[in-house]
């Protein structure tokens, strides 16, 4: 897969993936399809291992040449060493965890940096639909309350202070808006957070 494929494909990992370095190993958790990391292997000779528990998604995984392991990563990472990975991703998964900051834990002991978006639950549709009484039903939240798999909700301040007290500090932020960053009040009107995080120098 190549750039201009991932871009119409997917343009929120287009443009994540020009965070992730060419050359390195890679830990993508929730990884879906496989979409992303297909295109780092390819595309920019990544090599590394995607994590994902759901049944249908495994064997699109293996159709695309992913090494992937079948497993819940709230189960934990223990498989890995310390700072196995130049960089885990995590990508629109994370407001799926019951134990978000065990997940986060185990993501600054396996990796160097990571990469981490989430739905933003302060884009003003939601905020606006809060105020009319209702939960959100978005693009970003396509869910109805009672069949959502999303158990956490977060915005991009309470995401920066989870961070922070797990041992990872913020190197970039975006709010992105289908795939595009959002400039002028981000956490209005970006539907997506998307961190660039490191581990602490004391973690």
């Amino acid at each position: 897969m190549n750039f201009n494929e991932l871009s119409a494909l997917r343009p929120d990992l287009a443009f994540i993936a020009h965070w992730v370095r060419a050359d390195t190993e890679v830990l993508d958790l929730g990884c879906g399809d496989g979409v992303m990391l297909d295109y780092l292997q390819t595309d920019k000779a990544c090599h590394g291992y995607g994590v994902e528990i759901d049944d249908d998604k495994i064997p699109e995984c293996i159709a695309r040449g992913v090494s992937v392991i079948q497993q819940d990563m709230e189960a934990g990472l223990a498989m890995f060493a310390d700072s196995a990975f130049d960089t885990v991703l995590c990508l629109s998964a994370l407001q799926m965890m019951k134990n978000v900051e065990g997940v986060l834990t185990d993501i600054a002991r396996v990796g160097r940096e990571a990469i981490v978006s989430f739905p933003n639950f302060a884009y003003w549709p939601h905020r606006l639909a809060l105020l009319r009484g209702r939960m959100p039903v978005s693009k970003s939240l396509p869910y109805e309350w009672y069949d959502t798999p999303n158990l956490r909700c977060a915005t991009i301040k309470d995401f920066e202070e989870l961070a922070n007290q797990v041992g990872l500090d913020v190197l970039e932020c975006v709010a992105l808006h289908d795939g595009r960053p959002v400039h002028f009040l981000p956490n209005w009107r970006g539907n997506l957070a998307v961190f660039r995080l490191k581990k602490t120098a004391s973690a």
